[in-house]
């Protein structure tokens, strides 16, 4: 269950808040359980065996908390829990993940035969479990609290607004709101206007952007780029605010449904195509993921504190860990490498800390380029298509449909470059006390929101691009 559908807005959704603040809205733990289970049934709707392997992750790691807090006293046996603990979770994912990836890798370089298992994919498997690790490690570094009550662990791990794409929550920094919380008015309020506009994000922007980058990226041929080269860049960069509006929508609506429910997540994005560096941008990517690989791969390695041949190592490992993380496919682990090399370089030439204007250039185009590998199918149709970004293999240098494309769609091109640079902040710093304003732009999110509305109710184009995850 997507949340800009038709069964999670005219459903799900209403019943969830009308039995939260109807039924159970006198007792936190009453409210914990019926959010575990909405929680539960929401991962249910599209796959219920999957629940299961939920359910079985909670126990997991609800255990080997305990058992770390019970044996505090044996350091060994502690580390000893939290192995098996990471483990445990990783064997889940990769069983899930990448057992069709590598048994393919080894019949294609091994030249063997052996069957590859049809093993579907669980969505927000990479989330759920990257949090279960989160609670294990902040557990025996004595940042959180062991839980005594799995109920906590569970609805931790399983609660729906961030289950499927994140970000990613620190048990740290949300169990105190699971054992009280209050809710009113004006943070629900808040909530709404938050998840609206992811929603008007997903729906109007990123999805139109989808539709001009899936017809480019089908141009890709055998040996060549079937089209022209101002198609690859429009396609490239069509992509490029697709997944920005895609992910940063779904986080917006991840942190406008827990502000609905009493919670405040951290902030996923800020922003991220302003960055005048790589490392600028991916301070403010995806912050959530980058912190957690900071905080739980890179410091414990060693971080930066460490010689320059350590240094290069850890790097390495952390960005080819992310590029896996992505999904089972070469295009990741070469996406994640790609941005090992530019940040390698970016830091032994000071460059992570340029502001010139011909940085955010630099950026966007290695940034865009990097999204072409990530988009791509595989390997050779990234390199494919890149060449014809830059002329190599490209039918013409630009074609009438190019210009069809960025006609039709100019306005939604306009508002997604606009909504790219932080000016709605801005303003609404500026004017937050001005009556003209909250009328004003409360009318355009209701306005805009109606139009999404209307796109979801007529059955519009609406990938979901985070199929790996």
């Amino acid at each position: 269950m997507l949340f800009p559908s038709e069964e999670f807005l005219w459903v799900f959704l209403p019943v969830v808040l009308i039995l939260y603040y109807g039924v159970f809205r006198r007792s936190t733990l009453l409210k914990n359980i019926f959010l575990l289970i909405a929680s539960l049934y929401f991962y249910a709707w599209g796959e219920p065996e999957y629940v299961f392997l939920m359910l079985i992750v909670i126990l997991i790691n609800y255990f080997a908390g305990l058992t770390m807090d019970i044996f505090d006293d044996s350091p060994l046996l502690c580390r000893i829990v939290l192995a098996l603990g990471i483990i445990l979770d990783l064997a889940v994912l990769a069983y899930y993940k990448y057992s069709n990836f590598t048994v393919l890798q080894l019949n294609r370089f091994l030249h063997t035969d052996i069957p590859v298992p049809e093993i579907a994919l669980p969505i927000g498997i990479s989330f759920f479990t990257f949090q279960a690790i989160s609670y294990v490690v902040d557990v025996y570094r004595k940042k959180a609290n062991a839980e005594t009550n799995p109920l906590y662990v569970g609805l931790y791990i399983s609660f729906f607004p961030q289950l499927i794409a994140g970000p990613i929550v620190r048990y740290s920094t949300i169990a105190e709101q699971i054992r009280e919380r209050k809710e009113s008015f004006e943070l629900f309020g808040r909530g709404v206007e938050r998840f609206l506009r992811g929603l008007v994000k997903k729906v109007i922007i990123a999805n139109n952007m989808a539709i001009v980058a899936d017809a480019a990226f089908e141009l890709i041929g055998a040996d060549r780029y079937m089209g022209s080269v101002s198609m690859a860049w429009l396609g490239a960069i069509s992509y490029t605010l697709q997944i920005f509006f895609d992910f940063s929508a779904y986080s917006d609506m991840a942190i406008g449904l827990g502000k609905m429910f009493g919670f405040e997540f951290n902030e996923n994005f800020n922003y991220p195509y302003v960055a005048a560096s790589v490392t600028g941008f991916w301070r403010r990517w995806h912050i959530s993921l980058s912190s957690w690989f900071r905080d739980y791969v890179y410091i414990p390695m060693g971080g930066n504190r460490v010689r320059k041949g350590r240094l290069v190592f850890n790097l390495f490992i952390v960005w080819l860990l992310t590029g896996i993380w992505h999904g089972a496919n070469w295009t990741f682990m070469v996406w994640g490498l790609f941005y090992f090399v530019i940040l390698l370089i970016e830091k032994f030439t000071g460059l992570s800390k340029n502001e010139k204007w011909w940085g955010h250039i630099y950026t966007l185009v290695a940034v865009c380029l990097a999204w072409v590998i990530f988009r791509a199918d595989n390997l050779g149709d990234a390199i494919t298509y890149i060449k014809g970004m830059f002329f190599v293999g490209a039918d013409c240098a630009a074609d009438l449909s190019t210009w069809a494309y960025i006609k039709q769609n100019l306005v939604y091109y306009i508002i997604a470059v606009l909504g790219s640079l932080p000016i709605l902040p801005k303003l609404e710093e500026k004017y937050r006390d001005s009556k003209v304003w909250n009328i004003g732009y409360a009318l355009i999110l209701i306005l805009a929101s109606a139009v999404t509305v209307t796109y979801i109710v007529n059955k519009a184009y609406s990938p979901f691009i985070y199929f790996n995850f």
